[in-house]
């Protein structure tokens, strides 16, 4: 066994406010996991009421060409979708990581597509490496599933 398993092991005995004082890669993973909750949802959320930004601006042509409605309705479905990742994370982050991962990746190919949102695809593509992280680190803690393990 490893240094490393052999600490993860060890913590694992430990009560949740110990490892939060104490071990790093928990602390990493409550991090990561309190993040692409929040964001998630408070960007979701945003969708309704574009206090932030005007969303619309940020959805390529040709993705509102073959979505129905308009811009403006394409962002309520985006909402509903970012709200549910968000929630996806905080219940099951080894699942909600690969989802907000998944959609990231989406947002990055629209920005991309649309030129002139090269600065913000490269910091979705940063988040996106996090959220895969966040994955990572959930299956060293099986047993912080809200609806149970696995």
């Amino acid at each position: 066994m490893s240094a490393t398993t052999a600490a993860v092991v060890s913590t694992r005995e430990m009560p949740r406010g110990e490892r939060l004082r104490t071990d790093p890669t928990y602390q990493a993973f409550w991090l990561l996991r309190i993040g692409f909750t929040l964001a998630p949802i408070l960007f979701g959320a945003d969708k309704f009421a574009d206090l932030m930004t005007n969303w619309d601006k940020y959805l390529a042509p040709w993705v509102n060409n073959i979505v129905p409605g308009t811009a403006h309705h394409a962002m309520y479905g985006v909402g509903i979708i970012e709200i549910a990742a968000g929630l996806a994370v905080l219940v099951k982050p080894r699942l909600g990581g690969y989802l907000v991962a998944a959609w990231l990746l989406g947002i990055i190919v629209n920005l991309v597509s649309i030129g002139g949102y090269d600065d913000i695809a490269l910091r979705d593509f940063c988040l996106l490496l996090a959220a895969l992280t966040l994955t990572r680190l959930a299956k060293a803690f099986p047993g912080e599933d809200l609806l149970g393990r696995r």
